[in-house]
């Protein structure tokens, strides 16, 4: 009995194992550099994103960049991933927690920092000062549902 015990997680946890490694696109390299990112979207207004890796659609892991435009104010909203975290890779975001636009719950978050972000937790951003591009790596399908205000 113990032996089927042992086997059988060994049988689950080899296709887990298994159904990881697909997510991550084991067995081929992806190099993008600098000049090869190109974002899409309008140049002014709404965000531009650009996806270095995976799927955000998809259950899998993801990488994407986001260029918030000078000014932008991203409204309270929140992501369904089931693990969620973003650097700051350039300028100053300012992150607030909660599902209604307060701006005396901004903290600003300079190039370099790293946070994450639980399932469905409702924030907003801005990129009060200036441009602002953030990475975000997490586990899809992902998503951003607008909370109505």
């Amino acid at each position: 009995m113990a032996t089927r015990l042992t086997y059988l997680v060994l049988a689950l946890g080899t296709v887990g194992l298994s159904a990881l490694g697909y997510a991550q696109g084991t067995g081929t390299g992806v190099l993008k550099l600098p000049q090869d990112i190109e974002f899409k979207g309008p140049l002014a207004g709404p965000p531009q994103t650009v996806v270095l890796y995976g799927d955000p659609t998809k259950p899998g892991v993801f990488v994407s960049r986001v260029k918030f435009s000078a000014g932008w104010k991203d409204p309270p909203h929140w992501h369904p991933d089931e693990v969620r975290t973003v650097v700051v890779l350039s300028g100053t975001l300012y992150f607030g927690s909660g599902d209604k636009w307060d701006e005396s719950k901004f903290k600003p978050y300079p190039a370099g920092t790293f946070y994450s972000e639980p399932p469905r937790a409702p924030h907003f951003s801005w990129a009060k000062d200036g441009e602002v591009i953030i990475q975000v790596t997490g586990v899809g399908p992902s998503g951003k549902t607008f909370i109505p205000q």
